[in-house]
């Protein structure tokens, strides 16, 4: 245990944060999911709808430094190709040429 004033002010103030970054991430975690369960379904407008949520709540988490940048980039490289395996296949080679 620290034994300096502003060591035992840290563990403090660091405790609080990790705790209040905890809800963030698990509320990523949860609308992920929640997308991916939802292309699993082939519901594309929900979908949609969910992860425009999902993408607003992991742009908030990276700007406040709860999650990097590249993390944040990578979960939503990861929704969007989910979200382009629910468009036709005629879509999908027009788009190409």
């Amino acid at each position: 245990m620290p034994r300096l004033k502003s060591a035992i002010k840290r563990v403090r103030t660091s405790e609080r944060n990790r705790v209040h970054n905890l809800g963030y991430k698990t509320q990523i975690r949860t609308l992920i999911k929640k997308v991916q369960n939802l292309v699993t379904k082939k519901d594309a407008a929900s979908a949609i709808n969910a992860a425009s949520e999902a993408f607003a709540v992991i742009d908030r988490a990276a700007t406040r430094n709860i999650i990097h940048l590249n993390n944040a980039s990578r979960k939503k490289s990861r929704i969007s190709k989910w979200l382009k395996s629910l468009e036709p296949e005629e879509t999908k080679s027009k788009s190409k040429s």
